[in-house]
């Protein structure tokens, strides 16, 4: 093959007739140690106004990833097509190579092969390249991988035990894989402490599986106990992850361990207590458990003189794993030193950029008795008659000290006014100062919300700790598939953990100042449900405790979620004592609580300012549109309008365009929505990236038809030509190139496709031909 026919090649074609064969000719086995079209990560979740898609220019596909089995990834391998120099794809492939680990690194372009390799022996070169049959064989790149991960031979049973082999075909996700090898590779070394870090919704229940299946399997843990603080955790985990399982299983109940099987699940409340009694986890000996995973160890095992504690240190011979989404180290308790330093970690902005959890947008209000004070007249008194004392009064007294009626009228407006311009059925948490003021605001959002709150009584509840009727439907608010309640109000129940999967908007009317708890708080919205339509949540902020995320302690953990079982107080537990944690705010249980209110109607309050802030591309927020943000990202890829117009005249294909925008999570039907459904592509594209007047389909289609151009065809030619001008005019290009145009109405009236294309037109170039010019003409003013 000479270089020039080489050069037509697509990168496909690359791969099929010189890479693949290349790298089986050096002992890979197709099936099993060569995995092709890899996609490590989908791309980030692009927030624009009410808008959301993919940032496909951020997915992560490695063309090969070399394992030395299922689960164990070797090397990457980066194909170009011929027209690259050979370690075109180098610094891509290098970039897979550190998010999975690996110490070898391969690009090609069909030529040759260019190398990576970050643990070289003495005096070898770090990079090099070498023809196509000097690929390294699979023994080469294994032993490589121990290098780098100082795997002794002793231990390198225990860490290729093979994972389990899901029947439908799930595989464990990069992060997930990585966290299971790591923690194999540690108890092959001996270590028995060890602490793994994941954030809220990564999937730690499944990795835990993985981790005992393996782990069992080697006869490493005959026996293993996973530790959960809540029933529906151990239920759940029965029938889904650790279902195979199977009869080696059991969940420790009526206080007893039964040694007849291999797999306990407990809750630590099970095993223990107060009472010397209650202590069942002593009915067996020390040496019973092989294996113990503390689920959400950060809340009961860091503390050392928790009940968690006492159970790991009867069993101290056994391995301990500690699994926690936020690693806690504060003068109360201490699960690294514990547990010792995590040996790995994913936290909650690499999921967000990876994709795999859902990012957020803030919408901050500023009102003008928070920003501004209110300084009562002299002599003023509350609405109970009362004289007020005469001081000027912000945002810190609002609902604390001073209650304006107006306002909590104002803020229950936005709330609804947002849920009706999105989703009147979105779930929403709004966060309250107490109990007095979450009742307050539930009858707000009653008021606001109208025909949604008479047509269900539930569509706005109050749960808080006092409220029986609002705690019974806490179970229906966090269930995805109950629709009532919509709205929840409450103080502090909801913000030490309950797990709402599908909430949508966070409502904060609350002065917030530890980081503890608002990490809390985000952590409510984190999940992607994709079933439900849920890629995002909304932060709206009315006391500016947003800010927070600007504080360089806000590192992207999450905290853990509360998901309470059938026979579990709905009620959260409380959190550990925090010293962070104290808000300024009077306890609901306190003597205090709910006395030394000011109560005043009649005044008032209105929205000074309100700005959107999104997460950009540097994790940090920023006040941008959609149409910003496109138009930022289409200026990336064209730099100036002529370029632009380049390449859509020249493109045969304006698909091909399209599709390029959507890689950035550009996508031009909802650009339409906010300028205009009848703008086509190229006019959206032109007006919102160059600011140039846009022209309406329908008008280009029009100046078409006043040029007269289609005289110089016959008349069937000319009908099939004004019916696809038609189309155009009312669907736009793309319909008018796809293939499956001449099927419609009114095509259908004229001919069979093929009739059309080669009775009337004379073959298919002379159909495409006509079809490009008459693109050429519809797009004439800008050239």
């Amino acid at each position: 093959m000479t270089k020039e026919e080489k050069q037509q090649l697509s990168e496909i074609d690359i791969c099929d007739l010189f890479i693949t064969p290349a790298i089986k000719a050096a002992g890979w086995d197709q099936f099993r140690q060569i995995r092709r079209e890899v996609t490590l990560t989908p791309g980030p979740v692009i927030v624009r106004g009410n808008m959301s898609s993919r940032n496909k220019k951020k997915k992560k596909f490695a063309d090969y990833v070399l394992q030395w089995e299922a689960g164990v990834p070797l090397a990457i391998v980066e194909a170009k097509n011929n027209y690259h120099i050979v370690s075109h794809g180098m610094q891509q492939a290098l970039g897979y190579a550190d998010i999975i680990d690996v110490p070898s690194a391969f690009s090609s372009n069909g030529d040759a092969f260019a190398s990576h390799n970050k643990v070289p022996e003495s005096g070898e070169d770090i990079e090099c390249e070498f023809p196509l049959e000097s690929f390294p064989s699979p023994a080469e790149l294994w032993k490589r991988y121990k290098k780098h991960r100082h795997i002794e031979d002793d231990e390198e049973a225990l860490v290729l035990e093979p994972y389990h082999k899901d029947a439908y075909g799930k595989e464990p996700r990069y992060y997930q894989t990585e966290a299971i090898n790591r923690v194999l590779e540690a108890v092959a070394k001996g270590q028995n402490r060890l602490l793994l870090v994941m954030a809220t919704g990564t999937g730690k229940t499944y990795t835990t599986f993985q981790i005992i299946w393996r782990l069992w399997h080697a006869k490493k843990a005959k026996r293993t106990l996973f530790l959960v603080d809540r029933n529906i955790l151990a239920d759940q985990t029965l029938v889904n992850d650790f279902k195979p399982f199977g009869s080696v299983m059991t969940k420790i109940k009526n206080r007893k361990i039964d040694p007849a099987y291999e797999i306990y699940l407990g809750l630590y409340q099970a095993l223990t207590g107060p009472d010397e009694a209650d202590k069942i986890f002593k009915n067996v000996s020390r040496d019973f458990f092989d294996l113990i995973i503390i689920d959400e160890c950060h809340r009961g095992s860091a503390s050392e003189d928790s009940a968690w504690r006492e159970i790991l240190e009867y069993f101290s011979g056994a391995v301990q794993i500690g699994l926690t989404a936020t690693p806690r180290e504060t003068k109360y308790a201490s699960n690294i030193t514990y547990f010792g330093e995590p040996v790995y970690t994913y936290k909650l902005k690499q999921g967000i950029d990876d994709g795999f959890l859902a990012p957020y947008k803030v919408v901050r209000y500023y009102l003008d008795k928070d920003l501004e004070g209110w300084t009562p007249p002299p002599g003023m008194t509350d609405d109970l008659g009362q004289e007020i004392e005469h001081r000027t009064y912000n945002q810190k007294d609002m609902d604390r000290i001073l209650v304006l009626n107006q306002r909590t009228k104002l803020v229950a407006q936005c709330v609804m006014k947002l849920l009706k311009a999105t989703d009147p059925f979105s779930k929403t948490i709004i966060f309250c100062e107490d109990i007095d003021h979450a009742e307050r605001m539930r009858v707000a959002i009653v008021n606001a919300a109208g025909q949604l709150a008479l047509d269900n009584p539930k569509y706005v509840m109050r749960i808080t700790g006092d409220s029986v009727e609002g705690k019974a439907e806490l179970d229906n608010f966090i269930d995805s598939e109950s629709k009532y309640p919509v709205i929840a109000t409450t103080s502090e129940l909801l913000t030490t953990g309950v797990d709402a999967k599908t909430c949508k908007l966070i409502v904060l009317d609350k002065t917030i100042k530890s980081m503890t708890t608002f990490k809390q708080i985000v952590g409510r919205g984190t999940r992607i449900e994709e079933e439900y339509g849920k890629y995002f949540f909304t932060v709206m902020d009315f006391k500016n405790a947003t800010e927070l995320f600007k504080d360089p302690d806000f590192d992207g953990d999450p905290v853990v979620i509360y998901e309470p079982g059938v026979d579990d107080d709905p009620v959260p537990p409380d959190p550990e004592p925090d010293p962070d944690d104290d808000d300024g705010g009077v306890e609901e249980g306190s003597p205090e609580y709910g006395t030394k209110k000011i109560h005043v109607s009649g005044v008032d309050v209105n929205i000074l300012a309100k700005t959107v802030e999104y997460l950009g591309d540097n994790g940090q927020m920023v006040t941008e549109s959609y149409c910003d943000y496109s138009r930022k990202h289409i200026r990336k890829e064209y730099a100036s309008l002529n370029d632009f117009i380049n390449k859509w005249n020249t493109s045969k294909k304006k698909e091909a365009i399209v599709q390029e925008l959507e890689e950035y999570g550009i996508e031009l039907p909802k650009l339409a929505e906010e300028v205009g459904a009848a703008y086509g592509d190229f006019d959206l594209i032109c007006h919102i990236a160059y600011d140039q007047p846009p022209l309406t389909r329908k008008e280009r289609a029009d100046n078409v038809k006043k040029r007269n151009y289609f005289t110089k065809y016959g008349d069937k030619a000319r009908a099939v030509l004004e019916a696809l001008l038609d189309k155009y005019a009312d669907e736009g290009v793309l319909t008018i190139e796809s293939p499956k145009v001449l099927k419609l109405t009114p095509f259908d009236t004229m001919g069979t496709p093929v009739e059309i294309i080669n009775d009337v037109f004379g073959g298919k170039a002379n159909y495409e031909s006509a079809l490009q010019e008459l693109e050429v003409e519809l797009y004439q003013e800008a050239l």
